[in-house]
């Protein structure tokens, strides 16, 4: 049984954008529009570059953000506040993926590469602020990403969590690299399964809920 594969973990870890919320909300590709915009005015370049920017600074750093800082000295705070001042009632609240934390044992945090505001506004439109012990951004690795190696040890020595007895849930593959690594039991959440699966990845969902209430 898929249970007994997850009955050592004592520490929950969940990833925000399209994991606990479903892709079709949309809300990271408002965050994109607002992330090239910024670019496009900071570097003083077109919209056409600033995509362009944006995207690939995405693919060699982990966010657009991790490539502005490296490579044009950026100040993270006001980037950070200016790409989430999104529209937020694409989401509703989710009953069923409430109850399937909640009846989870030990300890559930949140970890984004997004801020930790702009995290806990998604958990309220959701209606699950209230169920976890730790919600983490990016600020809280230091701005280092995921996947970056240092994000997750920052990130586990802040909460005082054993990746050993640990369970991450994430929509983008990449980002279950390094928690498997550690020892943790990885699940991607996402519409479609990747094929070939990844030896990183210990199990796929597209149903997190689901999944949750069938480990309990």
């Amino acid at each position: 049984m898929v249970s007994e594969q997850f009955s050592h973990v004592g520490t929950w870890i969940f990833d925000l954008d399209n994991t606990l919320y479903p892709p079709e909300a949309a809300l990271f590709a408002q965050i994109e529009v607002r992330m090239t915009d910024w670019v496009a005015r900071t570097l003083d370049v077109d919209h056409t570059e600033a995509d362009r920017l944006r995207d690939l600074y995405w693919r060699d750093y982990g966010t657009t953000l991790s490539g502005l800082m490296s490579l044009h000295n950026a100040d993270p705070l006001p980037y950070l506040t200016y790409v989430h001042e999104i529209d937020f009632s694409g989401l509703t609240r989710d009953v069923i993926l409430r109850d399937a934390i909640t009846a989870l044992p030990g300890r559930k945090i949140v970890y984004t590469n997004g801020s930790e505001p702009y995290a806990q506004r998604v958990l309220d439109a959701r209606g699950l602020s209230d169920l976890f012990d730790a919600v983490y951004g990016i600020e809280h690795a230091d701005f280092h990403p995921k996947p970056n190696a240092a994000a997750y040890d920052r990130i586990l020595d802040i909460d005082g969590s054993d990746p050993k007895s640990a369970a991450m849930f994430e929509d983008d593959p990449r980002n279950l690299q390094v928690p498997h690594a550690l020892g943790m039991k990885t699940v991607h959440v996402a519409p479609e399964p990747i094929d070939p699966v990844p030896e990183h990845i210990h199990h796929h969902t597209d149903d997190l809920a689901g999944f949750l209430a069938a480990l309990t």
